[in-house]
């Protein structure tokens, strides 16, 4: 499955943001059944980013995000994060 959050972020929290975005990678690729992740800024809107993962299913998705060294490690980016759901099964 992979999970994609979008998130808005203004352009004077840029530096701060990706430097926690990639703590909160680092934190998500220790968990069991993470297979990759990566984020990415909007081509035609530069406010909007998104962090997609991969991993073995569902409930180590919802794993990972119970880890205490993952909520901490996301507090920083999440609050950038737009309310919108995010979880994917491909087909």
């Amino acid at each position: 499955m992979f999970a994609v959050t979008r998130l808005r972020v203004p352009e004077d929290d840029v530096p701060a943001f990706t430097a926690a975005a990639g703590v909160l990678l680092t934190a998500l690729a220790a968990r069991p059944g993470h297979r990759d992740g990566e984020l990415g800024r909007c081509a035609d809107d530069p406010g909007l980013w998104a962090l997609v993962t991969r991993w073995d299913g569902v409930g180590a998705y919802r794993r990972a995000l119970s880890a205490a060294e993952v909520k901490i490690a996301g507090a920083p980016v999440w609050v950038h994060a737009l309310d919108e759901p995010g979880v994917y099964l491909p087909l």
